[in-house]
């Protein structure tokens, strides 16, 4: 990639970040959106404008729109780790018919809600946040955290925008590239790597590693694969399309040095995700997860269940919003599986990466979040930009994408459930 490319790029993303971050202190200024939430069964109570404001990494004034939801989590952790008496916890014998929270810290059986996050995107913050603290700013420390947490979400968006026009760069050459880029920041869920969640920097990293390995730069792209493991779940399924890419390289011809040395950065995300299942927070990790948040590995039969009822919702009617909502969610899995096996013939690595990466989080065992969780699949870009050749297509795709990522920005920005 060319200097007078990046420096586009580069432009584009500030421009991007500056007008998305605008558009939430504007959509503040216009009007109050009051809840309840009525779009999930769930939403409701968890939204109701009298619950308790028992959230206080919510509840800083200072880029509060850029908060919501899962914030609170990463910025306890950022703050004060695991162990955070602020964040509720759950016990062994935890159930949602039985929902008695404890406070982490005061038994060795109460694990912190917190725990169904990996660390490394919190420990980003809490390096952003060092950095912060040597500046005269007048803001309070969760303000401080809150502004790194964007600051990291921003520079790792501004990566995976750069990877993502690296990756296509050859087959669509400049103009394709930039159309792949451009609606990758527009898509309609592009909103949450502005916000203090984990999609910016995991998109950075594991983009960029795929890009890195296309370009057989295998320190890199080990080096970010791993920290990506370090980031989601999702991150360690970047073994798959890395060993693919070495087995296309054939390195062994080159000598068992450079078989050897590219042979372990592919292996980097698996040994990274290896080492993280031996600390203490791997099973603490689990009994969350599947405690509270409900989730699991290879959940097959519940999560046909859930998707299942998903479906149904979606076309009872019965509740507008949650026809919209699953709509959105069902339409972002078929573009990024149709994306995935359109790329297939030129990008193989990457298209089995994203049909693999589809199957993690469909296989879950929750009906809900797809709708920012297919920003990590390629395909979906790749696919995009070949049909946004045409000029029709292009504004038609442009209008309808950027309508609905300013709808659930605001949404968002008033703590409504997105995805």
């Amino acid at each position: 990639m060319n200097k007078a490319l990046l420096k586009k790029l580069v432009m584009l993303w500030l421009g991007w970040a500056l007008i998305l971050l605008a558009f939430q202190g504007w959509a503040s200024m216009r009007f109050n959106l009051r809840g309840p939430d009525t779009v999930l069964d769930w939403t409701a109570e968890e939204t109701d404008p009298a619950h308790p404001a028992d959230k206080p990494y919510l509840s800083e004034p200072f880029m509060n729109a850029q908060v919501a939801w899962d914030s609170e989590y990463y910025l306890s952790i950022a703050m004060q780790g695991y162990a955070d008496p602020q964040i509720q916890g759950v016990s062994a014998n935890y159930s949602w018919q039985n929902q008695h929270f404890c406070t982490p810290g005061l038994s060795s059986d109460c694990y912190s809600l917190s725990n169904a996050f990996f660390p490394f995107y919190p420990l980003a913050i809490r390096g952003a946040a060092g950095v912060l603290n040597l500046l005269p700013l007048n803001i309070s420390q969760i303000g401080r955290f809150t502004l790194a947490g964007v600051l990291v979400s921003l520079l790792g968006a501004m990566g995976a925008l750069i990877a993502v026009v690296a990756l296509f760069l050859p087959s669509l050459e400049e103009e394709g590239a930039l159309r792949a880029g451009f609606y990758f920041l527009i898509f309609p869920s592009a909103f949450f790597i502005t916000q203090v969640y984990s999609e910016g920097l995991f998109l950075g990293l594991s983009l960029g590693a795929l890009a890195l390995m296309r370009a057989r730069k295998w320190g890199w792209a080990g080096m970010l694969a791993a920290l990506a493991a370090w980031t989601r779940p999702g991150g360690a399924i970047l073994l798959l399309p890395l060993a693919i890419g070495w087995l296309q390289e054939r390195p062994w011809r080159m000598g068992w040095k450079p078989a050897l040395l590219h042979g372990l950065a592919v292996l980097a995300p698996a040994l990274a995700y290896g080492v993280w299942t031996l600390t203490p927070q791997a099973a603490r990790f689990q009994q969350v997860e599947t405690l509270y948040f409900g989730r699991g590995f290879l959940a097959v039969q519940k999560s046909w269940m859930v998707w299942r009822s998903a479906w149904q919702h979606m076309l009872s009617a019965q509740n507008s919003m949650t026809t919209f909502y699953y709509g959105l969610e069902f339409a972002a899995i078929l573009l990024a599986l149709a994306g995935s096996l359109y790329a297939f013939k030129k990008f193989p690595e990457i298209s089995l990466y994203g049909i693999v990466l589809l199957a993690f989080t469909l296989t879950s065992g929750s009906a809900q979040g797809m709708l920012r969780y297919v920003l990590a699949v390629p395909g979906l870009f790749y696919l995009l930009a070949q049909i946004g050749r045409r000029p029709i297509v292009d504004r038609l795709w442009s209008l309808l994408s950027v309508s609905i990522l300013a709808l659930e920005c605001i949404l968002f920005t008033f703590n409504y459930w997105v995805a």
